[in-house]
């Protein structure tokens, strides 16, 4: 079976028309979100949905929150940018994790997370009447671009909004965003935000020591 290219899809919608329309963009950082909203404002109304229930701790929560908040704040933007978030929920991140706590990062925990996270935006993308959600976490090198799209289109099913296809991957996409957050002197996160990535990295670093 072919491979998609996702940032391909992507682009064919985006260059049908010079406007496409409303979107709600699910962040998981500002760093992540970087390249991601500079490459979409060109196109699209954004607002950037702040849904992370997985992180472990409230501080980093509004940490990350505001680093959103400070980089839209200082955004040129050829189209509308705001942001809106429903504040830390880490409840419904225990419900999904439970019995799957041991597993490693990037397997089915991670695939519910995705879900978890896609599925809030578009109910709140529905609710606001957008044309299409999408989300940021196809950037990271970690995360599989694979299962988010497909996740994203079984949502678009469920709920009616179209969704638009991303791997911000492609075109050196990762190494812009952190070369921008860079420039923002952006506070960068060294794992992914929930208790089990940050454990991993740990006994990771502890190996490395020793």
């Amino acid at each position: 079976m072919q491979k998609i290219n996702y940032d391909l899809e992507m682009l064919k919608i985006i260059n049908n028309r010079d406007y496409v329309g409303s979107l709600c963009l699910h962040s998981c950082c500002a760093p992540c979100s970087t390249y991601c909203i500079l490459e979409l404002t060109k196109a699209f109304d954004i607002t950037v949905f702040y849904y992370n229930p997985n992180l472990d701790t409230e501080e980093e929560f509004i940490r990350r929150k505001e680093e959103e908040k400070r980089f839209i704040s200082l955004t040129d933007h050829v189209h509308k940018l705001e942001y809106v978030d429903i504040g830390y929920d880490s409840e419904s991140f225990c419900e999904i994790a439970k019995g799957k706590e041991h597993l490693h990062e990037g397997g089915e925990r991670c695939f519910e997370c995705y879900k978890l996270r896609l599925e809030k935006t578009v109910q709140y993308a529905k609710e606001n009447n957008f044309d299409y959600f999408a989300t940021t976490l196809t950037i990271s090198p970690l995360k599989n671009a694979d299962k988010i799209n497909e996740i994203g289109f079984e949502l678009e099913k469920k709920y009616g909004v179209k969704y638009l296809p991303t791997d911000f991957k492609k075109r050196d996409g990762y190494l812009k965003s952190t070369k921008i957050s860079k420039e923002y002197d952006m506070y960068r996160q060294s794992y992914c935000g929930c208790i089990y990535s940050k454990r991993e990295r740990e006994e990771a670093a502890k190996k490395d020591v020793n």
